[in-house]
């Protein structure tokens, strides 16, 4: 009974209100200097993960933001470019070719359609530095 009550009031919250969910990078680590191309992984905490098109509250799929200083709106569906890479099959790592320098990445956890959590469920924005 107590496990009933429990799953009905989570499932009375709002998508995303779920305590405290965090996002990060498993690797690479800020400030770390890579070799291209270099495998990414994704953490979170406190949510799941579902491919997109899924409906099923308290999850999301990641979308990668590289090199961008400002966040895309976050009342509508993330555009997918080459600066904002979707992950819309639930994958929590991806491999990426970047040129040599400086570069930041930070995720953004997306709902079934794309569009960002309310709050939205950001990680910190990191620097790499790919070397020659």
């Amino acid at each position: 009974m107590r496990k009933a009550l429990l799953y009905m009031a989570l499932m009375s919250l709002p998508p995303g209100a779920l305590a405290e969910a965090r996002l990060y990078f498993i690797s690479p680590q800020d400030g770390e200097t890579v070799s291209s191309p270099l495998t990414v992984r994704f953490g979170l905490d406190g949510m799941g993960v579902a491919p997109a098109g899924v409906l099923r509250e308290g999850t999301g799929h990641h979308h990668l933001l590289i090199d961008q200083q400002t966040l895309p709106p976050l009342d509508s569906p993330l555009p997918s470019t080459d600066q904002i890479r979707h992950f819309g099959g639930g994958q929590t790592e991806t491999e990426l070719q970047l040129g040599p320098g400086k570069h930041t990445l930070q995720l953004i956890l997306g709902n079934h359609a794309h569009v960002p959590h309310d709050p939205p469920v950001i990680s910190r924005r990191i620097t790499i530095t790919v070397k020659d």
